[in-house]
């Protein structure tokens, strides 16, 4: 029996040992291809070595694909637009800059800027569009076609009375006379007879250029989405016998009469457009029409100097820091403080590879996110390094003081890093810009940095166990 219970202590080490040399190897693969990831010249400088001496293509060059740098690290233009919501209702607010924001984004990007930042902002009661154009040093062109889309919006006609209609009449011939007309008649006389509805460019699915079959004029086909188009129909419906006004850019430039309720969510612009004046508000349209207008407050240009200045500072920061913290660690935990180091570079090797493969976007504040998620991953291997020389020094055995370091360090680990990602989820959530990158690469890094801990520590120090280096205390603190 107790031959028996002895093969099978040795069976469950052997398939222990097995488990770690198999994890290792993973580590260090999952590692490397991540470095590639990082710095794909490496790979690819021995590919072309390699192809070369053998003539031909043995091996493929590895995936490059680079950082992606935020304003304040690339350069770029900086644009705040500040929306006008006289017309909208304050419960629409809300909708109305998102859908200015669509149009903004798919504007931008037909003009071939890559991956704008384009986010709604409230000052007090004022909302404003900010559009961040990294790697645009002259923005000349692309505010100009921000500017010119066009504001496309229906009005209804509104039933004036004959007492109104005498009033304005009696005003108007005041005004051809000469005489100064007070305030109050000004607003009178230039009272519109259409009244504003929800229905705008924000519901305009695509517009088409097409011809009247008889006069053969120039016109603008207008297909809404769903939503647009149930909003058309019930518009159409309680309009049948009235006007109801297609205005562009404040300006009415077709009144038809409305006939019957109009179902399918289509329309036509008939105004007395030119061939190329028709072909222009067509693609302009498709461009996307503004749910509201906007107009430009703000303008600044980071050059590319600056963003690189930014950029060095910001690596040699990080980089001096990661180097401090490593020395530390290695001093006070010695052997322990060794693989916890190893440990953080695959860390941060995984953690660049990450914001690499999902286009994360680096500004100052994310990278000062990421490098506080590294000081996470510290604060981990330090609750768990101090959890385990209190095991080893009670004389437990190198495998049993790790297991039991681990098992009460995680408690606090794991409560740390859940409210900072709670924190994190927040900030990404609620607030904008710069916090919200922060916030990003700070999650990342905490999700990370658990993976780090947990795994590729523990990993690395049960390694040791049943080896002749357990044998001397000194090393293991």
């Amino acid at each position: 029996m107790g031959i028996f219970a002895s093969n099978k202590e040795k069976s469950s080490y052997k398939i222990g040992r097995k488990k770690i040399y198999w994890t290792l190897l993973s580590i260090f693969l999952i590692a490397v291809l991540s470095g590639f990831l990082i710095y794909p010249i490496v790979w690819n400088k021995g590919v072309d070595w390699l192809n070369n001496k053998v003539g031909f293509t043995v091996m493929p060059h590895f995936l490059e694909k680079p950082f992606k740098l935020g304003l304040d690290l690339q350069g770029g233009t900086h644009l705040v637009y500040e929306a006008d919501l006289s017309n909208i209702a304050s419960e629409d607010y809300i909708d109305s800059m998102q859908g200015v924001r669509d149009v903004v984004e798919r504007r931008v990007n037909l003009f071939g800027v890559s991956e704008p930042v384009i986010q709604v902002n409230k000052v007090g009661s004022h909302y404003r569009l900010i559009v961040e154009l990294a790697g645009v040093k002259d923005a000349h062109e692309v505010i100009k076609m921000i500017g010119e889309t066009p504001f496309l919006d229906f009005r209804e006609e509104i039933e004036i009375s004959q007492e109104e209609l005498d009033k304005q009449q009696s005003i108007y011939e005041k005004y051809l006379e000469g005489i100064e007309l007070t305030e109050e008649e000004k607003a009178i006389l230039a009272k519109e007879p259409f009244s504003p509805t929800i229905l705008t460019g924000r519901y305009l699915k695509g517009a088409e250029l097409q011809f009247d079959q008889q006069t053969y004029q120039s016109q603008v086909s207008l297909e809404f989405d769903s939503e647009g188009a149930k909003i058309f129909e019930d518009l159409t419906r309680r309009n049948i016998g009235k006007r109801i006004a297609i205005y562009l850019d404040g300006s009415v430039i077709s009144a038809p009469n409305v006939q019957e309720a109009i179902s399918g969510g289509k329309a036509q612009i008939t105004g007395n457009f030119t061939l190329d004046e028709a072909k222009e508000l067509v693609q302009r349209l498709n461009a996307g029409a503004l749910p509201v207008p906007i107009d430009l407050i703000n303008q600044q240009t980071i050059g590319a100097s600056l963003g690189s200045i930014s950029l060095d500072k910001s690596l040699k920061a990080g980089i001096f820091g990661f180097l401090a913290i490593l020395l530390f660690i290695i001093f006070y935990y010695r052997l322990p403080g060794l693989i916890a180091s190893l440990a953080l570079v695959i860390y941060v090797i995984l953690v660049l590879a990450i914001f690499k493969l999902i286009s994360v976007t680096l500004t100052l504040a994310g990278i000062a996110g990421f490098i506080l998620s590294i000081g996470m991953a510290v604060d981990a291997n330090v609750l768990i390094f101090e959890r385990f020389k209190e095991e080893f020094k009670s004389g437990k055995s190198l495998g049993g003081s790790i297991d039991e370091g681990f098992d009460r360090a995680w408690p606090a680990i794991r409560d740390g890093n859940i409210s900072t990602m709670i924190t994190c989820i927040i900030l990404f959530i609620f607030a904008t810009g710069l916090v919200k990158g922060f916030a990003l690469t700070l999650g990342i890094g905490v999700l990370v940095s658990m993976f780090s801990a947990i795994i590729i520590t523990k990993t690395f120090l049960r390694w040791f166990v049943g080896r002749k280096l357990e044998e001397w205390k000194k090393i293991w603190g």
